[in-house]
């Protein structure tokens, strides 16, 4: 049985005044019991993260990680897994679009670094999601498609039962527009069609999260929908009253 889950999304925001404030805030708040609730800060501050979180129940991931399996190397810049795994990270962004836009990590790339998020045991959070031109041209439901099968052509439907697909419209993402609860529920369905093909069991039981400007105003409505099981949250989890709101309403 899925269970719902809320990411915080930090970005490239923080200073480390700011990140102790927000993560002692955050565990001044009250928090749901029966869903999950994870951050991804900024690397220089996951340290914090594990510091402050610790026997929380809070968890704590990173934004992106290397494409290359090794455990460390000469590759000026990048974060392995095996790095982040001793940061006692749960889990790791894989495919945000900010990634797959101003980094060019192609469909290829994004699944190399999903293989190698799993195989030191971090759970991938695989975000795809289509632009204002494909959605006004009625092609999101098959790019978005497109998107995942790219990985799961690559690890096979088993690698699934341990990992979480967030679905962010790029034209929602920081613009303050949302998909509608309505549209975002065509495409989580549509999501967990693709992986019932393979496997009906591994498909009802995955976490599908939506993202793009979810604030409290709105996520309760999103997360009534029947296939939307919590989301990777962007700038309202820059504050921990906001992103706590959140939180609740996915319980």
């Amino acid at each position: 049985m899925r269970s719902p889950l809320v990411v915080g999304n930090w970005k490239m925001y923080g200073c480390t005044d700011d990140v102790r404030s927000l993560l002692e805030g955050l565990c001044k708040e009250e928090l749901p019991a029966k869903a999950g609730v994870a951050v991804c800060p900024p690397f220089p501050y996951i340290g914090f993260a594990q510091a402050l979180l610790a026997d929380t129940g809070i968890a704590w991931g990173a934004q992106n990680l290397c494409a290359n399996s090794a455990a460390e190397g000469a590759f000026t810049g990048e974060v392995s897994a095996s790095m982040l795994v001793d940061m006692k990270c749960r889990y790791v962004i894989v495919g945000h679009s900010e990634r797959r836009t101003y980094y060019h990590d192609t469909d290829d790339l994004v699944a190399e670094k999903f293989i190698n998020a799993q195989s030191t045991g971090l759970e991938p959070i695989l975000c795809v999601g289509e632009n204002l031109e494909q959605r006004e041209a009625g092609e999101t439901l098959a790019f978005v498609e497109q998107q995942i099968l790219a990985v799961l052509d690559k690890v096979g439907i088993e690698a699934f039962e341990k990992a979480v697909i967030a679905y962010e419209p790029i034209w929602a993402i920081g613009t303050g527009r949302t998909a509608s609860p309505e549209q975002a529920q065509e495409v989580h369905a549509h999501i967990r069609s693709v992986l019932a093909k393979k496997d009906e069991l591994i498909a009802d039981n995955m976490s599908l999260l939506y993202g793009g400007s979810v604030k409290a105003e709105n996520a309760a409505q999103l997360f009534a929908k029947p296939d939307i099981d919590g989301a990777l949250v962007g700038g309202a989890s820059l504050k921990a009253a906001d992103f706590a709101a959140i939180c609740r309403a996915a319980e």
